[in-house]
C-alpha cells in the first residue's frame, strides 16, 4: 500500500504563512503586467543590491521562469518559479524554489492584485511554507525585509514610488 503525501496548499495553515502587503499608485492591470511580462519582470524583481539572471521565462500556467539572482557578496542562488495558476488581471499563483526537482524547501505563493476606488492597486503577496520550521528560518534570514524590499522596487519600477 502506498501513501501519498498531502499536497501542503490542502490546509493554509498560519504557522506556515508570511504575508506581505503594499499599495501602490498604480492601476492594478499596470501592476499586474509588471509580473506578467517577462521583460518587465527581470528589472525589478529581488531584493536591494540583488541581480537577476533570467535562464527561461514562461509565465503562463504550466510555464516555468529560472532564475539566478546573484547578491551583493557575489553569492549566487538559483531558482525556479513554476507558474500554477494565472488570472489576469486579478490573481497569479506559483511554486517558488530551487532551480531543482523536488525541492523540500520549495514554497507556494500567491499574489492578489486588488483595485483601490482611487486607482491604486493593494498587492498582497501570501507564502506558504512546508512547515513551521521552514517559515521560521526564512524570516530568521530576512525573507520579510526582502520581500518588502522587491516590492519596493517594483513601485519604483512603475515610477509611482
Amino acid at each position: 500500500m502506498t501513501t501519498k503525501t498531502p499536497d501542503p496548499r490542502a490546509t493554509w495553515a498560519l504557522d506556515r504563512e508570511i504575508v506581505l502587503t503594499r499599495l501602490i499608485a498604480a492601476p492594478r492591470e499596470r501592476v499586474f503586467q509588471a509580473w506578467a511580462d517577462p521583460a518587465q519582470i527581470v528589472q525589478w524583481f529581488g531584493p536591494e543590491g540583488f541581480s537577476v539572471d533570467s535562464l527561461e521565462c514562461d509565465i503562463r500556467p504550466g510555464g516555468r521562469w529560472r532564475f539566478v539572482f546573484t547578491g551583493p557578496d557575489g553569492t549566487r542562488y538559483d531558482n525556479r518559479m513554476v507558474f500554477t495558476r494565472i488570472e489576469a488581471p486579478r490573481l497569479i499563483q506559483m511554486e517558488h524554489g530551487s532551480d531543482k526537482d523536488d525541492d523540500p524547501d520549495r514554497f507556494f505563493v500567491t499574489v492578489t492584485f486588488d483595485s483601490q476606488s482611487d486607482g491604486k492597486t493593494v498587492l498582497t503577496l501570501r507564502q506558504l511554507h512546508p512547515t513551521p520550521q521552514r517559515r521560521e528560518e526564512v524570516i530568521g534570514f530576512g525573507a520579510v525585509e526582502y520581500g518588502l524590499q522587491t516590492l519596493a522596487k517594483l513601485a519604483r519600477h512603475l515610477g509611482v514610488e
